[in-house]
């Protein structure tokens, strides 16, 4: 699959999420196989661009892979600008957030809330192709509601205006992340325009990968929630995909290297005192399937210090062999 001038390595893709795929934990999917991992939305709202969040959330040139920036607004003149920002700053992609369901970024007509404003889709749209000379990516829902399930219409104002390839996530914004995605929609936009389409929602296995790749006709999967505790899910993904069998899992001694590495580099990302609070979040979902009775995990939220954290996991896996 390719975004422009960019041709990805393969057409499985990390997903955006907010407070999730930071810098370290979009270099680690990368090496595990993504072909593109997508950073956290950032506001197209200068006046947050100075706070440490907003600061961290930029891409850096020293990063691997293509650099793709998610931007996230309501206001068509703001998101060209920040659209510019970011590129001048070197990303490759900018790609637009109109899937986001929170409630706290709805209220300001943005993420998926722009899914009822279609003329204003349009404007942002125009006004964010027009302002870079990288290419411009987006990222839907198939509707705000059930009723108002407008997937294709917003799919081909996005073609009509530039935009090089299309993420849909298969559930409305009122469904948020309740129940099952649907995959008509996906496969209905796919059939209605000729730019890449990215499937996206509940893809948690390789199974589902394929299934959803065959029955969608789509370019590439995004992978998102499957990815949190399960980086080398891109790997097992790519691997099932070309050869139709499954990769071995990997050994205690590669997840051990793994998970003590991640953590190590979310402690130097972020410093030591939010370092330590990232590094909870990543370390459960790590363990939710080692450590069902939760044991580990409540010990270690507990934990106030980097080398504490280290010590743990270290003394964890020593205890398992």
């Amino acid at each position: 699959m390719k975004i422009g001038p960019y041709q990805l390595l393969n057409n499985v893709i990390l997903a955006p999420m907010a407070g999730i795929t930071d810098q370290p934990f979009r270099q680690l999917c990368c090496r595990m196989g993504a072909g593109l991992a997508v950073s956290e939305m950032v506001s197209a709202n200068p006046k947050v661009w100075d706070t440490e969040k907003s600061k961290r959330r930029l891409v850096s040139n020293s990063e691997t892979g293509i650099r793709s920036v998610q931007i996230a607004g309501s206001d068509p003149e703001e998101l060209a600008h920040a659209a510019k920002v970011n590129a001048d700053n070197g990303a490759q992609i900018i790609d637009i957030n109109m899937g986001c369901p929170a409630k706290k970024v709805n209220k300001k007509l943005a993420g998926s809330a722009l899914l009822k404003e279609p003329s204003l889709v349009e404007q942002i749209i125009k006004s964010v192709v027009q302002a870079v000379d990288v290419p411009v990516t987006l990222k839907i829902r198939t509707g705000w509601c059930e009723d108002t399930r407008n997937g294709i219409e917003i799919a081909k104002i996005a073609e009509q205006h530039g935009i090089q390839s299309l993420a849909v996530h298969g559930r409305t914004r009122n469904d948020f992340y309740k129940g099952d995605a649907e995959y008509d929609t996906i496969k209905a936009i796919k059939a209605s325009v000729s730019i890449p389409v990215v499937a996206n929602g509940d893809i948690t296995t390789v199974e589902k990968a394929k299934q959803v790749l065959e029955y969608t006709n789509a370019d590439a999967i995004m992978v998102g929630r499957g990815a949190q505790g399960n980086p080398w899910i891109f790997r097992e993904i790519n691997h099932f995909l070309v050869t139709g069998q499954h990769l071995s899992a990997p050994s205690m001694d590669e997840v051990r290297s793994v998970i003590v590495e991640h953590v190590n580099d979310l402690h130097n990302f972020y410093g030591d005192f939010m370092g330590v609070r990232f590094a909870r979040k990543h370390v459960s979902w790590y363990m939710q399937t080692r450590d069902p009775d939760k044991q580990f995990r409540s010990i270690f939220n507990g934990l106030e210090s980097v080398n504490e954290q280290l010590s743990s996991l270290n003394m964890y896996f020593d205890n398992l062999t």
